[in-house]
């Protein structure tokens, strides 16, 4: 069976497992300067406003020229993506697993803010482009020395991407609602206390008022609240991965 075979040939590209040429004299376009194009849609307009004759008018072309590299505006996303994310940044050697998974959910976390519209993007299916399992490479390579099983060490890189891009878009979503509104982060967030306070009565949620009494609901810290929250989530993962390391090497001990 050719290693093509059934392989969307959008992907094939990607990989450099072929080339995709249209007949006649050397084209004006190429599969990166499309994908490179919808980026530029995207950052400037926004991500509904990508569709391929969006793309083509950035280009300078017609739509269906287009059409000869990318067979859907499903594709021209997922290498959009790939493109705008990029690959993981170089690390230098040596790191323990917990410190370099941290590492590796910051940059991911980086990656995304610089790059919002990807946010909201659908996801089709598991990574598949060149970038995204770079990405998953460099993590699961802080994962290596581990006693954990290949399933595990998948399955923890998983969470920790989850993890990122929904507290990330959270994240995202209320700075853009803040600015919409005029407002900052910790007046947005510091108003919401305070009509929680007047909307919920304190008989029925006790827990609730406690929490607005202490003032857990005021935010004097504006974007670094956020990054405070993104951090304690991060640390409560890494702190169950150690458990669960710690339960393997004692199983592992055992047996021995």
């Amino acid at each position: 069976m050719s290693e093509l075979e059934g392989l969307p040939p959008y992907l094939a590209t990607a990989w450099g497992l072929r080339e995709r040429r249209a007949k006649g004299p050397k084209p004006s376009l190429s599969l990166d300067r499309i994908v490179a194009a919808g980026v530029a849609v995207a950052k400037s307009e926004g991500l509904a406003a990508v569709s391929m004759s969006r793309v083509a008018a950035q280009l300078g072309s017609s739509t269906m020229a287009l059409y000869r590299y990318v067979t859907s505006k499903d594709e021209l996303l997922a290498l959009m993506m790939d493109m705008a994310v990029g690959p993981p940044p170089s690390e230098p050697p040596g790191a323990g697993w917990r410190e370099g998974l941290t590492r590796w959910a910051y940059a991911e976390r980086a990656a995304l803010l610089d790059n919002p519209w990807v946010l909201h993007m659908p996801l089709g299916g598991p990574p598949m482009t060149p970038n995204q399992i770079a990405w998953l490479e460099w993590g699961l390579g802080y994962l290596r020395e581990t006693v954990l099983s290949a399933e595990d060490k998948l399955s923890v890189i998983l969470l920790l991407s989850n993890f990122v891009w929904r507290v990330t878009t959270l994240e995202y979503d209320i700075l853009e609602a803040a600015k919409a509104a005029g407002t900052t982060v910790e007046a947005a967030m510091t108003g919401y206390g305070r009509i929680l306070a007047r909307l919920a009565d304190p008989g029925r949620f006790p827990e609730v008022h406690a929490a607005i009494a202490e003032g857990a609901f005021d935010d004097e810290e504006g974007d670094d609240g956020m990054d405070r929250e993104f951090t304690f989530g991060l640390e409560r993962i890494l702190d169950g991965v150690e458990v669960l390391v710690g339960k393997k090497r004692r199983r592992g001990t055992r047996r021995r």
